[in-house]
């Protein structure tokens, strides 16, 4: 089992999407790269710990690839937004990829580079840096879409 790390935003929508991709075994929903190895929402909101919202996955390389998933999370944000997505605005909306060990943070730095030159029309903002203090957030916000709008069968 492999782990992965995505900032795409508010959390929610995000570990939704990695959710249901075929390899991706588990998702969580946290705070990373923060001053510290553990905080809450509200510390997060005021804007003083540096953390970003993050999805954690665990994936299968046998089913989905490293390069996969970063061209993923390419496809579900625009990572050409400097600390925002939609209306959310702060830096722990950050377009982030976390990575355990060099050959994450290649392939991460090589589809970054190859978008930039041909995909988007302004440059990517998107922070590649290895991961540091990460923490699970709250229960109430782990697979919250799911919770939330289970009635209309996601």
């Amino acid at each position: 089992m492999s782990k992965a790390l995505f900032g795409a935003g508010c959390f929610w929508g995000p570990e939704k999407k990695f959710s249901e991709i075929k390899g991706v075994i588990e998702t969580q929903v946290g705070y990373s790269q923060g001053l510290t190895d553990k905080t809450s929402y509200e510390e997060v909101c005021k804007g003083n710990t540096n953390h970003a919202e993050v999805v954690f996955l665990k994936f299968d390389e046998n089913l989905i690839s490293y390069t996969n998933l970063v061209e993923f999370f390419y496809q579900i944000h625009d990572p050409t937004t400097l600390n925002q997505q939609g209306p959310d605005r702060g830096s722990q909306y950050r377009s982030l990829i976390g990575y355990y060990d060099e050959t994450q943070c290649e392939i991460a730095k090589q589809i970054t580079d190859k978008l930039n030159e041909s995909q988007f029309n302004q440059k990517i903002t998107t922070i590649i840096e290895p991961v540091k203090n990460y923490c699970p957030a709250e229960d109430y916000h782990q697979k919250y879409m799911e919770k939330k709008y289970s009635f209309l069968n996601f």
